[in-house]
């Protein structure tokens, strides 16, 4: 009975069979999208944005021990604006922060709800402990207090009130961050069982589908599929440009009608081949002939071969003029990129000059060595030139030796190590002054008059240098030291004694073009060893985790090699914070001075 159907009813019955399979399979797979979609609903709308906000949680809490921490070690009005944005953060940011992430945690499990309870409880601590910090210390006079300066100083320190209770406080974020990271994954599983159920389903539905097609395809093998393949096989050839050579019997049928169609198709496509292949090897004049006035493609073959000709002609003009051109423009391109380097190499030698000005500059190692016999310098600048210099002068029956690190790196910190060192050589050695506090305050007033800055109501300069300056009694074993933000470091019996810098730079910071520096005496013993030093070293990033080196393991490290020679330390100094690097890069310039007695 089946094979008596005409081919469009045996082909309305297979479309039937795949319609209501199709069918099936939309409704089970809607159903579990929709499960899907509410799933996924509960991640973006409340998991993901509560450990966003988390996170951002976090670097709040990260930046407030960073602000608290400048508070503390840098001496500075209310008004300043890590001041200004610590209150900010306490006051407006961590309150709406906490309100979201609040109205985030309404559909949080119990357990994780009374974490977070915990957590703003701890953070509530945390700011109690800033708030006192903040009444200790609340004016620049408040710092002139030791009493103030001990307090607020042990609680921000390693291992300090503030110190402790922030990476507690981290602890806690990061457990409730992890466990919220947990429920997503749970819950993305969960989404995606729903879609392993979906594929198990539609593969059964395949299955089913396929056994229904084999049932058919035998049916219709003999009347549909084996006629229709052989003309799939000459459409195919047809596709790939290759013409048939043999054809499928006639037939009486449908199939038997798309045949002959098709052969008739193929006689006009060899003759359009013919024709198109002496249009394309520029034989415009060649024989074609439409097979009737109403032959659109035969006309449309004629028009183009008419448009080939007159634009073969049109583009030689063309390729003529552009050639031209494309020659001007090369030329004027390897003008430019000649003047470029040019002018790169003209930069790069002044910069390289620039250096060898600076070396000569620098006091050579022999110099020191003359006065002080057991010394060392340690200089690595980040770039060619350097923002930090070392200085020293030899008068009589004193060494006078310097250590400073200028405003910003590379040239422009060189150029004022530059207008340091001419000072220092004025002040010194020809108005002979030997007093490292006047030293100070002279250079400092130089450095005002050289830049022609001068202090403001609307803001201040930060033009300047940090600087440790020592005068050397070489006759009494005495050392008069004065700081301008670098301290001095004598070691001494295996300890470290850390005699502190004025909280002023060399340069504008507030009114305090006339503020005198402070003179330091030390009486030396046999075997001590003293340190002058920029912050280069200390802040370098590196080590396993990225962090910076910082001032406890500089100390750690000067201790560990006290009975190693000057110029042993020196190696071990730079071969300790190349390894420190490894891969990163070098963030500022380097400077340590050490002498022992």
């Amino acid at each position: 009975m089946f094979s008596n159907l005409s081919i469009g009813r045996k082909i309305s019955l297979g479309f039937a069979i795949v319609i209501l399979a199709t069918i099936v399979a939309f409704f089970i797979t809607n159903s579990t999208f929709e499960t899907s979609r509410s799933i996924n609903d509960q991640i973006t709308k409340n998991h993901n944005p509560s450990i966003a906000k988390l996170e951002e949680l976090k670097l709040l809490i990260v930046r407030s021990k960073m602000l608290i921490n400048n508070w503390v070690y840098q001496a500075t009005p209310p008004e300043f604006e890590d001041k200004v944005a610590l209150n900010n953060l306490t006051d407006s940011e961590f309150p709406a922060l906490k309100l979201e992430i609040e109205g985030l945690a309404t559909t949080w499990e119990d357990t994780a709800r009374t974490d977070l309870d915990s957590l703003f409880i701890s953070i509530g601590d945390l700011w109690a402990l800033h708030s006192f910090i903040k009444q200790t210390l609340n004016g620049i006079e408040s710092y002139n207090d030791p009493f103030n300066q001990f307090s607020a100083n042990g609680m921000v320190e390693e291992g300090g009130e503030i110190d402790m209770l922030t990476d507690e406080i981290l602890v806690q974020l990061n457990s409730i961050i992890d466990h919220k990271k947990s429920r997503t994954a749970d819950i993305t599983d969960e989404m995606l069982s729903q879609f392993d159920l979906v594929q198990l389903l539609i593969i059964n539905l395949g299955i089913a589908l396929t056994l229904a097609g084999i049932i058919i395809a035998f049916l219709t093998t003999r009347t549909i599929v084996s006629p229709v393949r052989k003309l799939r096989l000459i459409l195919l050839d047809l596709s790939k440009g290759i013409f048939p050579k043999s054809w499928i019997d006639h037939r009486s049928d449908e199939i038997g009608e798309m045949a002959s169609a098709l052969e008739t198709v193929v006689a006009g496509l060899r003759r359009t081949k013919d024709f198109a292949i002496s249009v394309g090897s520029g034989t415009y004049d060649s024989d074609y002939t439409p097979l009737s006035q109403q032959d659109e493609l035969g006309q449309s073959l004629l028009v183009m071969r008419k448009n080939l000709q007159e634009y073969s002609e049109d583009m030689e003009e063309k390729v003529r003029e552009r050639t031209a051109e494309v020659v001007r423009q090369k030329e004027e391109i390897q003008k430019q990129s000649e003047q470029i380097a040019e002018l790169y190499e003209q930069v790069k030698d002044s910069i390289l000059y620039a250096k060898r000005i600076q070396e000569a500059i620098l006091p050579s190692k022999e110099e020191i060595n003359h006065a002080l016999k057991e010394s060392m310098v340690l200089f690595r600048p980040k770039d060619i030139v350097s923002g930090d210099f070392y200085w020293f002068s030899d008068k009589q029956d004193k060494a006078i030796i310097a250590a400073a690190d200028c405003t910003g790196h590379g040239v422009p910190g060189a150029l004022m190590s530059m207008i340091g060192s001419s000072l220092l050589n004025e002040i010194v050695n020809e108005k002979e002054i030997t007093s490292p506090a006047e030293i100070l305050l002279a250079l400092k007033q130089g450095v005002i008059k050289a830049l022609n800055k001068h202090p403001s109501v609307n803001g201040q300069t930060k033009d300047g240098m940090d600087i440790a300056l020592c005068s050397i009694d070489k006759n009494s074993r005495k050392i008069h030291y004065a700081g301008a933000n670098n301290p001095l470091w004598l070691i001494r019996n295996g300890e470290i004694i850390d005699y502190r810098a004025d909280r002023q730079p060399v340069g504008i910071y507030g009114d305090n073009q006339d503020t005198p520096y402070t003179n330091h005496e030390l009486e030396l013993q046999k075997g001590d060893t003293i340190y002058i030093f920029s912050d280069g070293y200390a802040d370098q990033f590196g080590g396993p985790n990225g962090k910076k080196f910082k001032y406890s393991q500089f100390k750690k490290l000067l201790l560990s090699i006290q009975e190693r020679a000057m110029d042993e330390q020196r190696e071990i100094l730079n071969s300790t914070i190349e390894e420190w690097m490894g891969d990163e890069e070098q963030i500022d310039d380097i400077l340590v001075v050490g002498i022992r007695f």
